[in-house]
């Protein structure tokens, strides 16, 4: 490697630095605001000439928020709509409903994995939190719980809407290191999927079974309990009909909403996506049933397509007014306004080092260092999200440094490194996660009891996605 490639790198890894100085400083600057100004100082350093700095700051944030802002916003009115239509509670009243108690957290957790499509981490768990609740609170006391039920069946939700969130479009960080790669998005999802499934059962059941008996002493605020279940909190003695017999576990109702419908209505979004590979791979170029199926599976359109199916289930099984529904689609809206200010500044970023040639001298340190680029993108996502606090961060900024590590991007090698990013962001979540806090507030726990549940499954979620990452790629 040349001077001027190890000039251009020693210019990245001061960036990185700026770029946590700035977010965990005093200042505690906004990370759009941080991502931009690193992205101007970055540029200038590396002597990108100042007419070019401002349009390759503009192309790379519209660029980016243009491939994903429209789908991101699509998404979480439809996550939106989902809820407060009550039609995740159908889905999960349908999924628990007279099942065993030592099947319960596995069923939550499938539960968790339905509901966990649309919908960000956080927003999730508030939409379990009822079900989690009502059927813990028929657990306590029952002979075969062994340890909190709370936590039995909290870490199974927390392991799906983690692994989701971190490693499956159309959430917002999958999706924006899929664009950002130029990711096959069938592929991705496939991919993803694989991935996902082993990662949430042995970060959830599994994990579950053994923490819970270590954790026997959680339990969520009796106040906030009945706030979630409708319903004031009974008695151990009385979560059952007699010894050894079957917990209920009936959810609160609060909508008509058809279960099949609601399920449906989750699940378009990535049926049209996965119909898009199908014909991509089986159907000729030519064929208009492969070019319907294509275009239907774009996911602006897949999303656009979940989002008004969605809207006429949960309006007509329902009942509610097209003013109160306007109300929460606006109010949808406003949560994910950082996010995408993030996405776009990550994008600004990500363009800046690709114009200022730093993206060459990365893959060229890289191919002198032999370092696995999925390994690579992980490392850099997890110690970025650890030390920013943000997991969006963390996955825009690893994907712009390692962007340029696979060239013009697809097959399968792009669709493993979204994963890989995406699982990189979850690990070590801790105090200065918004969800370590909401997990930690919501169950009652105290530092440790937190750190033995969000932190330990984050992480194990963490690295068992970069595991099957790397073992899967053994078939690039």
């Amino acid at each position: 490697m040349t001077a001027h490639t190890w000039w251009l790198l020693l210019i990245l890894t001061v960036a990185i630095a700026a770029l946590i100085y700035l977010i965990n400083s005093r200042l505690r600057v906004h990370p759009f605001v941080a991502l931009i100004l690193v992205s101007v100082g970055t540029g200038i350093a590396a002597g990108e000439p100042a007419a070019k700095l401002a349009g390759s700051i503009e192309e790379g944030a519209g660029g980016t928020l243009g491939d994903v802002g429209v789908t991101l916003a699509l998404g979480a009115m439809l996550g939106r709509l989902l809820s407060d239509s009550g039609a995740t509670d159908t889905i999960a009243r349908a999924l628990v409903a007279r099942a065993e108690p030592r099947r319960l957290p596995w069923l939550v957790g499938a539960a968790a994995f339905v509901i966990g499509v649309p919908m960000f981490f956080e927003v999730g768990l508030i939409v379990l939190l009822p079900l989690i609740f009502s059927v813990a609170r028929r657990l306590e006391g029952h002979g075969g719980t062994k340890g909190s039920p709370y936590v039995l069946l909290g870490v199974p939700a927390i392991a799906s809407l983690s692994t989701l969130h971190g490693m499956l479009p159309p959430h917002p960080g999958p999706l924006t290191a899929m664009t950002g790669l130029h990711a096959d998005l069938g592929l991705t999802l496939g991919v993803g999927i694989v991935c996902a499934v082993p990662t949430v059962i042995l970060a959830g059941p599994v994990y579950a079974r053994w923490i819970a008996p270590r954790l026997h002493d959680v339990v969520p605020d009796a106040e906030l309990v009945a706030q979630f279940t409708g319903a004031e909190r009974r008695p151990a003695a009385a979560a059952t009909s007699g010894p050894g017999a079957p917990a209920s576990t009936e959810v609160p109702r609060r909508t008509g909403v058809p279960t099949g419908p609601s399920v449906a209505a989750v699940l378009v979004p990535v049926v049209l996506m996965l119909l898009r590979t199908l014909a991509e791979t089986v159907l000729d170029e030519s064929s208009r049933l492969g070019a319907a199926l294509v275009f239907a599976g774009e996911p602006l359109v897949a999303m656009l397509a979940g989002f008004v199916f969605a809207l006429v289930v949960t309006f007509v099984g329902s009942g509610r007014s097209g003013e109160e529904t306007r109300a929460s689609l606006t109010d949808s809206l406003k949560s994910i306004a950082a996010i995408l200010l993030i996405i776009g500044g990550g994008g600004a970023f990500k363009q800046v080092l690709q114009d200022s040639g730093i993206g060459d001298a990365i893959a060229s340190a890289a191919e002198g260092a032999h370092i696995n680029v999925i390994l690579l993108g992980w490392l850099i996502a997890l110690l970025l999200s650890l030390t920013t606090g943000s997991a969006t961060v963390g996955i825009v900024s690893a994907t712009g440094i390692v962007a340029p590590l696979i060239g013009d991007g697809g097959g399968l090698e792009a669709s493993l490194l979204v994963v890989a990013i995406g699982a990189g962001s979850l690990g070590l979540n801790y105090v200065n996660h918004a969800g370590f806090w909401l997990v930690k507030e919501s169950f009652g726990m105290d530092l440790t009891q937190a750190t033995k549940t969000q932190t330990v499954v984050q992480t194990l979620v963490s690295v068992l996605g970069l595991a099957m990452a790397l073992l899967l790629s053994v078939f690039v």
